[in-house]
């Protein structure tokens, strides 16, 4: 069994796929792989092409599951609409960047996921280590790591975030790190999380995550503190959409915000 990303090696056409695959199956000495994510969008293949071979491999029984790895939300409602209407393997997962320092998926891919019954499984929880407990604002600029080298060092809004995640650890008595990736996994729709732990203690640390329920307390208290600037028209479909449908009603359990525009009619009358 394994879990192989294809795309990044050749490119996303249907030659590349197989071959990308096959040299998977040797590599892992196996028969066949869970789930084969398509990872990164090659605009050069039509996606087509890309979707009819992925489906040649899971009907060949070398790939049990599709999965979509960044690609644009409305680029994997189109794979997935072709895909359902020519009868081929479905998407199953998208994974996606997502943590508390990273939550702009939020406004396109995490409904879309939903709405298309697609797991997700996010990557960098931790937000390349920024979460794991060695950023403080006491210690700023003294962290000695790669990773700041390739991304850049946590600024002040991060550390919004980071001063209200360690309260939450000092609160629970866990890590920073357990505490992060607690409350990814207790998000809507995420049914598994990619760690990137390079030690055993970082591995015991990230594992500690799965014996962690936060409060509804715990979990307002980080959502507020890393509530991120969505791209529109999430903040519309989110706040005025329903407000304009269902002015001053509950609707599946969600309860829209009266009209001003209504009231202010209404006191015309």
């Amino acid at each position: 069994m394994g879990l192989v990303t294809a795309g990044n090696w050749g490119g996303a056409g249907r030659k590349a796929l197989i071959q990308q695959c096959e040299a998977s199956l040797r590599r892992l000495l196996t028969d066949y792989i869970d789930i084969c994510w398509l990872h990164n969008w090659d605009r050069t293949a039509p996606i087509e092409e890309t979707l009819r071979g992925l489906d040649d491999l899971v009907a060949s029984g070398k790939v049990r599951y599709i999965g979509f790895s960044d690609l644009p939300a409305w680029k994997v409602v189109e794979a997935q609409t072709i895909a359902h209407f020519r009868g081929w393997a479905p998407i199953i997962a998208v994974q996606l960047e997502y943590s508390l320092l990273e939550r702009t998926a939020e406004g396109e891919p995490f409904p879309m996921a939903q709405a298309m019954g697609m797991g997700i499984m996010p990557w960098s929880p931790l937000k390349s280590g920024f979460l794991s407990g060695k950023f403080r604002r006491d210690n700023a600029g003294s962290v000695d790591t790669k990773r700041t080298a390739m991304v850049r060092v946590p600024g002040e809004k991060d550390y919004v975030v980071i001063d209200a995640l360690c309260a939450v650890a000092d609160e629970v008595g866990a890590t920073p790190a357990s505490i992060a990736l607690a409350w990814v996994r207790s998000r809507p729709g995420v049914g598994s999380t990619l760690i990137g732990a390079r030690r055993p203690d970082q591995l015991q640390a990230n594992l500690a995550a799965l014996d962690l329920i936060l409060t509804d307390a715990q979990i307002a208290k980080l959502n507020d503190a890393s509530k991120p600037a969505l791209n529109f028209p999430a903040d519309i479909n989110t706040n005025l959409a329903p407000m304009f449908g269902f002015p001053g009603t509950t609707m599946d359990g969600q309860t829209a915000p009266a009209s001003p525009l209504l009231a202010a009619s209404a006191s015309h009358y």
